[in-house]
């Protein structure tokens, strides 16, 4: 699965536990009819991957869905969700028919009107 959107905050490396567990969070806005801020976290090695990225930068992230089931001390089962990071890379805005390999075609204004046509010649096509 896949993020785009533009950079809203790119957090700091965080440490935790005796084992040096690294964790490190960006928050993307998506650019649609109702954007979303979508946190994403990198853990370990993966959050070097940040280091390149700026604020308004627009990014495409690959992601994996995380969940985990916790029992907590009174014996009642609650579950969390998160979203991984694992790639993240630019996502450059194309031009329109860029990716096409299409030339942009002429303003339709350029094209002259067709007057000699001859209405009593008839083509033999079925359509």
């Amino acid at each position: 699965m896949e993020v785009e959107g533009k950079v809203k905050m790119v957090g700091e490396t965080q440490t935790f536990g005796n084992n040096g567990f690294r964790k490190r969070e960006i928050v993307v806005t998506t650019e649609e009819q109702y954007p979303q801020h979508i946190m994403v976290e990198f853990v370990q090695d993966k959050c070097d991957l940040l280091d390149s990225v700026s604020v308004g930068q627009p990014i495409k992230i690959g992601i994996n869905l995380r969940g985990r089931e916790w029992v907590n001390p009174q014996g009642e089962t609650k579950y969390f969700n998160s979203i991984q990071g694992w790639r993240i890379e630019s996502a450059q805005a194309a031009a329109p028919n860029s990716s096409a390999g299409i030339p942009p075609a002429p303003p339709m204004d350029s094209f002259q009107p067709a007057d000699d046509l001859n209405e009593e010649d008839h083509d033999d096509l079925p359509f």
